[in-house]
């Protein structure tokens, strides 16, 4: 089990079963079984999601009498996507780059673009 808060935060996001918990809990507290229904699997296949969800820190769960929701916890998504956000710099200028390359090539029927030559 990943020891670091980013890795266990993506090894978390792998799962598509644990993405759809976390796209229901973004739109409020539920329950266990609440967070079942979507799903073909029983209660405790659901709890262990749950559990390397909350190991992740992205869901925690209270007590309230007899209900014990579960709650999303956005802040180790917020380092995920500042991870994220350099590599999506990196391919803006990558592609940024194609673009100004593709440029030089238009009006030369896919040949690059003769450099002037200077008098």
């Amino acid at each position: 089990m990943p020891t670091d808060t980013l890795s266990a935060t993506l090894s978390a996001l792998a799962d598509p079963t644990r993405r759809g918990i976390l796209a229901r809990l973004a739109s409020g507290d539920a329950t266990v079984s609440e967070l079942a229904e979507p799903y073909d699997m029983s209660l405790a296949a659901v709890s262990k999601h749950l559990k390397v969800l909350e190991h992740a820190g992205l869901v925690s769960r209270s007590r309230e009498s007899q209900w014990r929701p579960c709650h999303l916890e956005a802040k180790p998504l917020k380092a995920a996507t500042q991870w994220l956000e350099d590599y999506r710099k990196f391919w803006d200028r990558n592609f940024d780059s194609l673009a100004a390359y593709l440029k030089t090539m238009d009006g030369d029927h896919g040949r690059p673009a003769k450099k002037g030559r200077s008098r």
